[in-house]
């Protein structure tokens, strides 16, 4: 069974909203307490595996330290694995 991997729409859905907690007033840090945890279980469910917890630990820093939700850690993982799938198929068709 193959394991699907998230859209790029899902993606940049998740990197928005935990960029919009900045949109409310004065209530942006609490709401990014709130979202640090959510968003990195579901970054970990998302991705899965080893690249999954270190990227999960990763986005819960970026959401939880005040100035770092610009980083979109979703999009950057979505493009970092079609890189490696394309670079694998590159290889394997030279084989």
């Amino acid at each position: 069974m193959q394991k699907r991997e998230p859209s790029l729409i899902f993606c940049l859905l998740m990197d928005i909203i935990g960029f919009a907690t900045y949109s409310i007033p004065l209530l942006g840090e609490f709401g990014d307490i709130l979202w640090a945890p959510i968003s990195a279980v579901i970054y970990f469910l998302t991705f899965g595996g080893f690249k999954g917890a270190v990227g999960g630990l990763f986005n819960f820093i970026e959401e939880i330290i005040p100035g770092t939700d610009f980083i979109p850690s979703f999009t950057m993982m979505y493009f970092y694995q079609r890189s490696g799938k394309k670079q694998m198929q590159t290889t394997m068709k030279i084989s």
